[in-house]
């Protein structure tokens, strides 16, 4: 094999930054695996539309939020990861009770400005801990709230670099999942809400970041909830019933404050999280025969 075989295709030019054998872990929470073969931080949109327009069609894109439902296997991604920064991280209001949100925004952020704006209905986004892209694309919810009960429209960059506005209805929502098609880039999304009381959406922000103060395990390396509740069923309890709690796998353990989140306890490798959630899976197969379905997105190749 001669050595032009060997090399990586160029890459497009960009004005954003964009990094070979970029290690990922600092980058999600369970500060664990591999590298991307390629990370982009693009400066604006159109940097990105530029960039996947005249990236050749056969690179693999994947999107990157926060990182917190997510696993990156020990051998790294292929292909380029797209990471949007602080130009992305935008929320105004454009009409009544309606707020527009860059992909980059927090939870937290888009809660807190909905809060200063009067509008209620989008509380639970106070605890998911993501980004606008992410919660978006995965149809993430929590205390009875779901994205699909607040989208108007997103805003998406396609593989091809074609830059549409998708309805609720195009994205197809169901339980923590969309239609949207591999490779495509939420950029952006509308929410609306309702009128409300800003101190009254205080409370309830406050009211639902005790809740999880107290339920779940905030400050350690873990990746949240681990996997869908199954219909009928709450995932935390089957997972205790098969006597999963504090189970462990080298550094990997299912926590005991909360057993649908799994810890790295410090020096955990991608593959003994995986191996451990799969091997809960397998106790809650046996114990109930209930089938578990991860709700951690689980991604790259294994080592």
């Amino acid at each position: 094999m001669n050595d032009a075989a060997l090399s990586p295709a160029p890459m497009p030019a960009v004005r954003g930054r964009l990094t070979a054998d970029a290690p990922l872990a600092p980058l999600v929470w369970f500060k664990a695996g591999g590298a991307a073969e390629w990370l982009f931080e693009p400066q604006d949109a159109d940097d990105l539309t530029g960039f996947l327009q005249a990236l050749d069609p056969a690179v693999p894109v994947m999107a990157l939020g926060l990182g917190s439902n997510l696993i990156v296997r020990d051998g790294g991604v292929p292909g380029v990861v797209v990471r949007l920064g602080k130009a992305f991280a935008t929320v105004e209001r454009t009409g009544d009770e309606a707020l527009r949100c860059g992909a980059g925004a927090s939870g937290i952020l888009v809660s807190s400005t909905a809060r200063d704006a009067g509008i209620a209905g989008l509380e639970f986004l106070r605890s998911i801990p993501g980004t606008v892209g992410g919660f978006t694309r995965m149809n993430g919810g929590a205390y009875g709230r779901e994205v699909a009960d607040i989208l108007v429209e997103a805003e998406v960059v396609l593989r091809t670099g074609e830059r549409r506005t998708l309805s609720r209805a195009d994205l197809g929502y169901t339980y923590r999942h969309s239609a949207l098609p591999e490779g495509a880039v939420v950029i952006g999304a509308t929410f609306k809400g309702m009128p409300g009381d800003p101190q009254a959406i205080q409370a309830e922000m406050d009211r639902i970041a005790a809740e999880r103060e107290a339920s779940q395990p905030l400050r350690s390396k873990t990746g949240g909830s681990t996997f869908k509740n199954p219909q009928g069923h709450k995932a935390w309890a089957l997972i205790d019933a098969a006597g999963c709690r504090g189970l462990r796998l080298g550094d990997a353990q299912v926590s005991e404050k909360h057993c649908n989140f799994m810890l790295n306890l410090g020096g955990a490798t991608a593959r003994e999280i995986e191996a451990l959630g799969e091997d809960v899976r397998n106790r809650v197969r046996a114990h109930s025969g209930v089938e578990l379905e991860w709700e951690i997105q689980r991604v790259g190749v294994q080592a």
